[in-house]
């Protein structure tokens, strides 16, 4: 039975802690238990809930297999923990693993334990934690990181990716997947991934009929996604639509379905074991040589290069 331990200087971000509780509570051969610094039983968190049955540190004894540090307000604050920065300086050397959890990589940080590690944390405060511990490679894109035995992740639900993927590293793929059907997560994401998706990204700046387009081009990725048709769908005409389409997505209309193409024929790689051919027919591109070079415009490699690295196919 491994131990997991999730702590944090409180106030906590709440999801950070339930998050990973709920992944590694659903998986077998894991005992888990939620720690807090100071004398209470419970952990304070930002929203004012406070979470019961915690152990003090001052109580925990034993091995620790995996110890997750989460973050939020009490984290962020610029004034370290003493309580809990001593015990993880004493304590980390024995885990088998540590991982932060959002800005938790801040009390990492503050314990000697990302000195010439790459690391990341939520995107809003990568510059922050660069500027606070040089030692370590900020590395601001990716959902999580693993190095040697220290695990970073981004911000507040990559914090379930991550839990996952230690799951993944412990008893394999299909658990990790029927974790995380059982939590009804869309796919389980690979660490490598950005903590933008390409449709999220899209959205930022587009008026909802764009955003109202998106989705109806989802639904029809088999159609025939011309310039004429999708102007039709908005009720503008075709150089006006185009006009919107460069003002609010800097893209043409062809790039912008272009895009939707390969974020979902990337969803389907990430999940599925449906080969490439079958992956861009679903997606509505004409062949696979097609959406090849598709995935080198968009995300600078080859839709097979892309399978080889976060794929679950057949070949």
């Amino acid at each position: 039975m491994k131990r997991v331990v999730i702590v944090g200087p409180p106030p906590v971000q709440i999801l950070d802690v339930t998050g990973p509780l709920e992944v590694f509570s659903n998986a077998p051969d894991y005992q888990v238990l939620l720690a807090t610094p100071g004398d209470t039983r419970s952990v304070m968190t930002s929203r004012g809930i406070a979470l019961g049955e915690a152990t003090p540190l001052s109580e925990l004894v034993g091995p620790i297999d995996t110890l997750v540090v989460v973050g939020g307000p009490g984290a962020e604050s610029g004034v370290p923990h003493e309580e809990l920065v001593a015990w993880l300086e004493r304590v980390a050397p024995t885990c088998r693993r540590v991982a932060a959890i959002c800005t938790g990589a801040f009390v990492l940080g503050q314990a000697g334990l990302l000195a010439g590690r790459r690391v990341v944390t939520h995107w809003s405060f990568c510059a922050r934690l660069a500027q606070e511990f040089p030692e370590a490679e900020v590395c601001p894109e990716p959902i999580f990181l693993k190095d040697e035995g220290i695990y970073t992740s981004a911000g507040i639900t990559a914090g379930i990716d991550l839990a996952l993927a230690l799951v993944e590293e412990d008893q394999g793929h299909e658990a990790a997947l029927r974790i995380a059907k059982f939590l009804v997560m869309f796919l389980v994401r690979p660490g490598d991934q950005s903590q933008f998706s390409h449709m999220l990204s899209m959205q930022f700046g587009a008026s909802r009929p764009l955003r109202e387009l998106q989705v109806w081009i989802q639904d029809h990725l088999q159609s025939k996604l011309t310039v004429e048709t999708l102007a039709e769908r908005m009720g503008m005409s075709e150089r006006h639509f185009a006009r919107i389409c460069h003002s609010e997505l800097a893209m043409s209309p062809a790039h912008f379905v272009e895009r939707l193409r390969v974020a979902t024929a990337q969803s389907l790689i990430d999940t599925s074991t449906k080969g490439l051919k079958e992956v861009a027919a679903e997606c509505g591109f004409s062949s696979a040589e097609v959406m090849r070079r598709a995935f080198v415009r968009t995300l600078g490699i080859s839709a097979g290069d892309y399978a080889q690295r976060f794929g679950r196919m057949k070949g």
